[in-house]
């Protein structure tokens, strides 16, 4: 996939007494980028379209490399770095003035939410799964993949 892309500003509300971003931010500027990726492709993760169906996260965390710090302007470059039978796996890098000063990933369960509100792990609707496949890498350790990418 190739890399989307948001500008951010650090906000004061994002940052500690030291001015400095507080870790939990940086989830939150992934989940920003996720979402407007997701919303460029056509996907939202309320779909009144598919009501009962949830994204909850099942794994996520992030590399701490360098501090941002308040009034910094920055980049979020996530990449979509796999769509597997019922889950998404993003991997997001906070970039300001070209270097990486964070590198975070998420992986999302597709899921059905019953009245009780039960979850149940579902495959992604069809539907939804085109929509995410022309932003997905092809297969690593697939001979046929790397001969299709030489055009062999």
């Amino acid at each position: 996939m190739e890399t989307f892309a948001i500008r951010r500003l650090v906000e004061f509300a994002d940052t500690d007494m030291a001015g400095v971003v507080h870790f939990t931010a940086y989830f939150r500027f992934m989940e920003a980028a996720e979402h407007a990726f997701l919303r460029s492709r056509g996907i939202t993760l309320i779909d009144s379209q598919r009501p009962g169906l949830v994204w909850p996260r099942v794994k996520c965390g992030f590399e701490y490399r360098a501090p941002l710090r308040f009034d910094d302007e920055f980049e979020v470059q996530l990449s979509l770095v796999a769509v597997g039978r019922a889950s998404l796996t993003v991997r997001a890098e906070i970039i300001r003035d070209g270097q990486v000063l964070a590198v975070g990933h998420s992986v999302n369960a597709c899921c059905r939410q019953s009245r009780t509100g039960k979850l149940k792990a579902v495959p992604i609707p069809t539907a939804v799964r085109k929509q995410l496949e022309s932003a997905t890498p092809p297969a690593r350790g697939n001979r046929n993949s790397k001969q299709a990418r030489r055009g062999a």
